[in-house]
């Protein structure tokens, strides 16, 4: 998804009161608001693609998985919508306005997010507490990225790339890459 920026600035009280009721999603940064536009095909199946994976694997461990609309509450002032975001906190069970504590939060490298998801977003999510793991995957070529936490702020990062086998750690899953990118046209031989 592209973040657009609006004119409106406005307090974080204010912007959970109105974000909800609009046509679009908006992230929250810093009182701006910004507009969230559409991704790809690509982009969204391999979302979805990593959704249906992992739901009953998370399912069994009483974890919530949610996609695209589930907005997660980064610091006081700033509110992010990431592609896919895990929690298996019981505090996070029943929200209803954002997740306040990921295990795994995964952004869709898009060509006009690239920037952001990997520079702002990952100083930001990597902050969090409870983030254990930040998952980059390309929507142009087949390949993850992974940022784990080790000790203290210590992050250590992990590549995959065609073949390789995805370990994702903070849940205990494994899977093959190319589930990723299955019955997406632009991957297929």
């Amino acid at each position: 998804m592209i973040a657009i920026p609006s004119p409106q600035k406005m307090m974080v009280e204010a912007y959970l009161d109105w974000e909800p009721r609009q046509e679009l999603r908006y992230e929250f940064v810093d009182g701006e608001v910004l507009a969230m536009t559409g991704g790809t095909i690509a982009h969204n199946d391999i979302a979805v693609n990593l959704l249906t994976t992992l739901r009953p694997h998370l399912k069994k461990q009483g974890c919530r998985i949610n996609i695209a609309d589930a907005k997660v509450n980064v610091t006081s002032s700033r509110y992010r919508y990431p592609d896919l975001v895990i929690t298996c906190d019981e505090r996070d069970k029943t929200a209803l306005n954002a997740i306040r504590y990921p295990k795994l939060i995964v952004e869709v490298l898009s060509v006009g997010t690239e920037t952001l998801d990997r520079g702002d977003k990952l100083k930001e999510y990597c902050k969090l507490p409870s983030l254990e793991e930040y998952v980059l995957i390309s929507s142009t070529q087949i390949s993850v990225e992974i940022y784990r936490r080790a000790q203290g702020r210590f992050w250590l990062y992990s590549a995959y790339q065609s073949e390789d086998r995805i370990a994702l750690e903070s849940v205990g899953f494994e899977f093959p890459i190319a589930l990723l990118y299955d019955d997406i046209a632009q991957f297929q031989s």
